[in-house]
């Protein structure tokens, strides 16, 4: 098979869909894989590295669509590269649709086969979501922690606090991947953590192994009374493929205290507030009622190495499988594939994205 490899285009995304270790393993099984040049230096990976693992470097994004069957990813495509997909390409990439009804059509309309790292479900873990998850999480209470920073527009407040004055109180709204790596982080920078969860046999799980958080019944009275007494709110709600809940309206936020700040990780599925809209490493806050918005969509590309790393250490046997069986074989050697696929033959087959947007989704074993 074919496989491509593009340069990651949306703003300050430096990741690569693939390292050199992983094209090697591909070229070894007697695949042709194409490197868009340039495609790895964001991640610290030179062409040199590609080309000695067998890899054949093209000069643009179109040489790439062009003749590539599998097009492996990290973020969703962008609308140029939207127009370069049609009915022969497999897509193997980040896609987050619940959250953009536009891209959801549009791609449709190509015909491709758009398979979504994320809607991966394996005996009810999502393996291909969790380590950027747990890189977001982490990121979360370290630029939380930075933005409150009173030259930043934030409260003042030190997490850790010091002898004499109290810690900063964090609020992680969930305690899966992202909300445990977020809690690990601000519980070990110091900080006064509670972590709210629905799920009983989590939150015991939560009591016994994160010594120094506090387990909350997540419901709304809980929450409007964390959220006045707290310096650090993080969103970490998943529901895998669908968008997050809103969770925290605008009126909550108004009986925040004024510099308190907000880290979003939902912000890829729409995001666990109102008042949640996507940011750019460029630009990543914002203010609404006084509460300072970190909401960057693609968090970990800030570390973009780990990131790459992490990534590949989870896609590469599924693009593997892929590359040596096809779709239809892959999906019959891995059923758990076919929850992945998120459109096929110009329809949308990922129901909890259809259920988003209001529109209708096919069994993708019937496209396939």
């Amino acid at each position: 098979m074919i496989i491509g490899i593009p340069t990651e285009i949306k703003a300050q995304e430096h990741r690569v869909s693939m390292i050199p270790a992983s094209v090697g393993e591909l070229t070894r099984r007697g695949h042709r894989v194409l490197v868009q040049k340039g495609a790895g230096l964001g991640a610290s990976y030179p062409d040199e590295l590609y080309v000695a693992a067998g890899a054949e470097i093209v000069e643009d994004a179109p040489a790439v669509f062009r003749d590539a069957e599998l097009i492996v990813k990290v973020k969703e495509p962008q609308p140029s590269e939207v127009a370069m997909l049609n009915e022969q390409h497999t897509l193997f990439t980040y896609l987050h649709l619940a959250a953009d009804k536009q891209l959801t059509e549009s791609l449709v309309a190509t015909g491709c086969t758009a398979i979504a790292y994320e809607t991966i479900e394996v005996n009810g873990r999502l393996p291909l979501l969790e380590p950027m998850s747990e890189i977001a999480g982490r990121m979360s209470s370290i630029v939380g922690a930075y933005q409150l920073a009173k030259h930043n527009g934030g409260r003042g407040t030190l997490l850790g606090g010091v002898p004499g004055v109290a810690p900063g109180r964090v609020v992680v709204i969930g305690g899966g991947t992202a909300g445990v790596n977020a809690a690990r982080v601000a519980t070990g920078i110091g900080a006064d953590v509670s972590i709210l969860e629905v799920d009983f046999d989590r939150m015991r799980f939560l009591d016994i192994t994160m010594e120094g958080a506090k387990t909350v019944y997540s419901n709304e009275a809980n929450l409007s009374e964390l959220l006045t007494r707290v310096d650090l709110v993080i969103g970490a709600v998943l529901v895998p493929g669908a968008a997050a809940p809103k969770l925290i309206t605008r009126d909550m936020l108004k009986i925040m205290q004024p510099g308190s700040v907000f880290v979003d990780i939902a912000v890829d599925q729409g995001g666990c507030a109102e008042t949640t809209r996507p940011t750019t490493h460029d630009n990543p806050t914002y203010y609404e009622e006084d509460v300072l918005h970190y909401c960057v969509a693609n968090m970990p590309g800030a570390y973009a190495r780990t990131a790459t790393q992490a990534l590949n250490n989870t896609t590469q046997r599924w693009a593997t499988l892929i590359a040596d069986q096809g779709v239809k074989q892959a999906c019959e050697s891995r059923p758990e594939l076919v929850g992945g696929i998120n459109c096929a033959g110009g329809k949308l087959t990922c129901a909890p994205v259809a259920e988003a947007h209001g529109l209708t989704a096919v069994d993708a074993r019937d496209l396939i």
